[in-house]
């Protein structure tokens, strides 16, 4: 069936992967490796499981730490766009650059993944719209406004609030994303964030890789009233599959972490002073799990609430150290259409679902910023 129809993931970070692995063995980014021939320990991503997987295209996130900031920040995507485009042109038998929706199904069409970069976190422009133009102008076809810290004109989901959502220059970032035909991506912001965002969006907006609120309630995850505005913005919720905005007992457990965290001093939204405690916590408090199933309830709610034509896949395969069983890495996909298929979905309605849904917001957002070029 996946080869019929493209499936879209819309968030994976091998290419920070990857970076981070050179850095462990004492390079800096022009020493990353690209070796995707084969499994290699640690990753959920290589060439095999790919296919094995069925997927047609993949936003492969630029992802920088919210501990940059400024020109560091610029310097690092930067060099994540060269560390994303030397991957993909590494593999030309493998991979195909897509700078639109066209260019996805033209790439699909010849039997390679459809390879898309997406930008995560608003703190990678450092406040000026010249840089976000020439994020677009790389290839960058999403910006999720924030990550896990306030970017001073967007709230994240998992900071204490101080704008209350969106400032006046957040405005003019989200119109000039949609002006240019970058898509708005929601995910890790607040949810006045994305009321405010979905009060000025022209143009559909997307959420990369987040789940639903009613079924989790991490910040993570996409709140009922939200999800609801989709259907008028013509946006798309793609579920994620990391547990611990799968499950609330998961999140719970996160929760947990991150308190501790706190009060030993750390900064709960600084992945790695989280990491360095994680193991610790676990032998006191053991990790529960996920399951393909949950994942399968959330991909069921966003439809019930938002409609089918705006539900889709973002696992944030190797962005995470946990995995959902049944969806340990790339070559799950099958398994989760699969679930789908046993609860009464329809072949067209997992077309939509895989990868439909955003190709459809992908060319509304293409038709906008055509339109407002002839202005």
């Amino acid at each position: 069936m996946l080869g019929r129809f493209p499936l879209i993931d819309g968030h994976n970070d091998l290419p920070w992967a990857l970076r981070e692995r050179a850095r462990q063995d004492g390079g800096g980014v022009s020493q990353v490796v690209f070796d995707l021939d084969a499994p290699a320990g640690g990753l959920h991503t290589d060439l095999p499981r790919l296919a094995a997987g069925g997927v047609g295209a993949q936003f492969w996130s630029v992802y920088v730490p919210a501990s940059l900031t400024g020109d560091g920040a610029v310097a690092a995507v930067l060099e994540q766009i060269d560390v994303a485009r030397r991957m993909i042109a590494c593999y030309p038998g493998s991979f195909g650059l897509a700078l639109t929706a066209d260019d996805v199904e033209r790439v699909f069409a010849s039997g390679r993944v459809a390879s898309l970069l997406g930008a995560e976190g608003g703190h990678a422009i450092a406040g000026s719209l010249g840089v976000l133009r020439m994020l677009y102008a790389l290839g960058v076809r999403y910006m999720t406004l924030t990550h896990n810290a306030n970017v001073g004109w967007a709230d994240s989901a998992t900071d204490e609030p101080q704008a209350g959502g969106l400032t006046g220059f957040g405005r003019d970032v989200v119109r000039e994303m949609q002006r240019t035909g970058m898509l708005v991506d929601l995910s890790h912001v607040s949810p006045d964030t994305m009321r405010d965002v979905l009060d000025v969006a022209a143009a559909p907006v997307i959420f990369s890789h987040s789940s639903a609120r009613a079924l989790c309630d991490s910040p993570r995850n996409v709140p009922d009233d939200v999800l609801a505005r989709l259907t008028g913005n013509g946006g798309v919720c793609m579920v994620t599959f990391v547990p611990g905005f799968v499950s609330q007992e998961c999140a719970t457990w996160t929760a947990g972490l991150k308190a501790e965290a706190a009060r030993r001093g750390l900064d709960p939204r600084n992945l790695d002073q989280l990491f360095s405690i994680k193991a610790e916590w676990e032998r006191s408090h053991p990790r529960p799990g996920s399951t393909l199933a949950q994942v399968a309830d959330h991909i069921e709610h966003v439809r019930e609430v938002a409609g089918v034509e705006h539900v889709g896949l973002g696992g944030d395969f190797d962005g995470t150290d946990e995995v959902t069983a049944g969806l340990e890495d790339v070559s799950t996909y099958p398994a989760l259409f699969a679930e789908l298929l046993r609860r009464g979905w329809t072949e067209p309605e997992c077309a939509a679902l895989a990868g439909g849904n955003l190709l459809r917001a992908m060319r509304s957002a293409e038709a906008y910023a055509l339109a407002a070029a002839a202005m």
